[in-house]
């Protein structure tokens, strides 16, 4: 590799790192300051609705364009490689969705789905790509760990993300199935869905630490 894509590299990857925890600081950052947003009881997406949504549509964007670019040199460096190119189509799919997320506005979490507006449906749809991405993606990036000696410290990490990220997926999905007025996990979806995104970020943003201290 010589200087030029050493340094492209290392770009992307502080991209990457900072990436992750500029999208979870402003949703947090975002939901202390609406007035009215409790981030126990309502989604992230929530925040793009209502005069101040603007905030957290262009959350999504520069979130999706950032890691998008991260993903892409991740995939340059797997084919160089000559490896599955399955982990970075995976991460950039979730990249993608995300910056739909931001013009693909959420209906209002009370809206019953056969009132559903055609942006919120696609929203909806955008959403359920993303999270199932979350725990498969790291299932299959710790193959490829596993298989590279460069990698074998950083497989017990994504081990124990792949398995917590299916627990609290499987949680989340389950507490979303109920119909309005009868979910006993209500008053929890908010916190429930930070339970799968907010660790899935943080894994994303300390595999981009760890792609940088591997750029030769």
């Amino acid at each position: 590799m010589n200087e030029g894509q050493i340094k492209k590299f290392q770009r992307a990857a502080i991209v990457g790192v900072i990436a992750p925890v500029l999208f979870v600081g402003a949703f947090t950052i975002e939901g202390w300051l609406r007035p009215g947003y409790s981030f126990i009881k309502m989604y992230v997406s929530a925040l793009s609705l209502g005069p101040q949504g603007l905030v957290q549509v262009i959350n999504f964007l520069v979130f999706g364009i950032l890691f998008f670019f991260f993903a892409r040199v991740v995939a340059t460096e797997y084919k160089n490689r000559k490896v599955s190119q399955a982990g970075p189509i995976l991460i950039s799919i979730f990249a993608i969705c995300l910056f739909l997320s931001g013009p693909f506005v959420m209906d209002p979490m009370a809206t019953p789905r056969a009132q559903a507006s055609v942006h919120g449906t696609i929203h909806g749809i955008l959403g359920g790509i993303a999270f199932l991405i979350m725990p498969i993606s790291c299932f299959v990036f710790l193959r490829r760990f596993r298989q590279d000696s460069s990698w074998k410290l950083f497989a017990p990490w994504t081990l124990l993300m792949a398995v917590l990220l299916s627990a609290t997926l499987a949680l989340f999905i389950f507490a979303t199935k109920f119909t309005i007025g009868q979910n006993i996990f209500g008053d929890w979806l908010g916190l429930l869905q930070r339970m799968v995104l907010v660790p899935y970020m943080l894994w994303l943003s300390t595999f981009a630490l760890a792609f940088y201290k591997r750029i030769k």
